[in-house]
């Protein structure tokens, strides 16, 4: 008796709570995923976004950002966004200020490709000094502490961060996600799921039913899939992680409807009439 070989889907996501927590199904074998296997790699958001413009993985997050420039390579998943809807990355530094303080100053970002960098550049824009921002990439869990020491003036925060930099004696500037909303009122699509194309249509649609019964999953199973979550809760009880899970984990993650839809195109479409990326991008979608 032959047995067919299994096919591999390398997944890259980050080692927090949320990817975690729509990954357990897949990553602790709570449903049968047929002639594929699935392993995963756990790295920061940008690192997998870097990655990705070489197309190292099948299947991977990544910011919504980074996506813009990986339409050869990858198509979105309609399950798996990270949506901030009237919440997002936050600026946040040692003493209270506005907005309009901050160009000049010295301000720490997770990465270049973030949606999070992505949407302080068009905050820039709207105060007509996006030739003002002065950053550094620093790791997304260092900048809170890089902020404290003195280090820089500002920080650019993502994940966890959103709920504790009030902990470290720090002060909010603005929420990017709330920004946005006022702006445009559309929710902030921070990060997606991407799919190697050169898997074929039949693999494509496959794992894309997978990965949306891994988030149907962890839902319906909230307790157990958020005590793996645990596992990458920097800083964080029970109760905060099942917030923050909350936050990135819910209707709009098993699909981004056609509201969702609808606020992708428009923050590549603000990206492009801004020249922070270079070309328009058409969306597709793995329905």
């Amino acid at each position: 008796m032959t047995t067919t070989a299994q096919q591999l889907i390398r997944v890259g996501h980050s080692p927090d709570p949320d990817d975690a927590f729509m990954f357990h199904a897949l990553a602790n074998d709570k449903i049968p995923t047929g002639n594929l296997k699935f392993t995963h790699e756990l790295q920061d958001i940008e690192t997998l976004n870097r990655r990705a413009m070489n197309g190292e993985l099948e299947l991977t997050a990544v910011s919504i950002h980074a996506y813009s420039y990986l339409l050869d390579k990858y198509a979105l998943l309609s399950a798996g966004c990270s949506m901030g809807d009237k919440y997002g990355p936050m600026i946040v530094a040692r003493r209270r200020m506005t907005p309009r303080e901050l160009p000049g100053l010295k301000i720490a970002v997770p990465g270049t490709l973030t949606t999070a960098f992505l949407t302080l550049k068009l905050l820039f824009e709207s105060l007509h000094a996006q030739n003002r921002l002065v950053y550094e990439v620093v790791p997304f869990d260092q900048i809170i502490p890089a902020v404290v020491s003195g280090k820089f003036d500002a920080g650019l925060i993502i994940h966890e961060g959103q709920l504790t930099f009030r902990n470290q004696g720090l002060n909010l500037v603005t929420d990017l996600g709330v920004w946005w909303q006022d702006k445009t009122g559309l929710p902030l699509p921070l990060g997606g799921n991407v799919i190697r194309k050169d898997l074929g249509e039949a693999t494509i649609k496959e794992v894309s039913r997978l990965f949306k019964e891994s988030i149907r999953y962890g839902l319906a199973h909230r307790e157990e899939a958020l005590q793996h979550a645990l596992k990458y809760a920097r800083d964080m009880d029970v109760k905060l992680a099942d917030k923050f899970v909350g936050m990135y984990v819910n209707e709009w993650t098993l699909d981004y409807g056609p509201h969702g839809r609808a606020a992708v195109r428009r923050l590549l479409d603000e990206a492009h009439k801004a020249h922070i990326i270079p070309q328009p991008v058409a969306v597709e979608f793995v329905e």
